[in-house]
């Protein structure tokens, strides 16, 4: 009988400052600062919440394939993953929120064949 998985959780923080639009974020020690889109009359110069969840699923991405890699026993060289998001306000599929109408993922995996590519990429989607 396989024993359950443990349970995991993660926890963020944001807060405003004094600059309208500028949010300061933290997780655990660390902390950053976050701006509304220029778009939005924010300050759009520090990343933006839409880069900032993309950029999460970037680094999930890369950071999966590796420990698969290393699971299955694989060698790979460098991965490098480029994360498209596109947002059009007029084809929104839910009048509720706001939605990426596409994300786009392109991976490149060095120092391994494209079958092995492959696999470690769809080891990833099923995660």
């Amino acid at each position: 009988m396989t024993a359950p998985l443990p349970i995991r959780e993660f926890e963020v923080a944001a807060q405003s400052t004094r600059t309208f639009g500028r949010v300061l974020c933290s997780a655990r020690q660390h902390h950053w600062i976050a701006d509304g889109p220029a778009y939005n009359n924010c300050p759009g110069e520090e990343l933006t919440p839409p880069e900032l969840f993309l950029s999460g699923l970037a680094s999930c991405g890369v950071e999966l394939v590796t420990v698969i890699a290393k699971e299955q026993g694989k060698s790979v060289g460098a991965v490098h993953l480029r994360v498209q998001g596109v947002v059009d306000r007029n084809r929104q599929t839910r009048s509720d929120v706001t939605v990426f109408n596409s994300v786009r993922l392109r991976f490149s995996i060095a120092g391994t064949d494209g079958a092995t590519a492959a696999e470690l990429v769809n080891g990833f989607k099923r995660r």
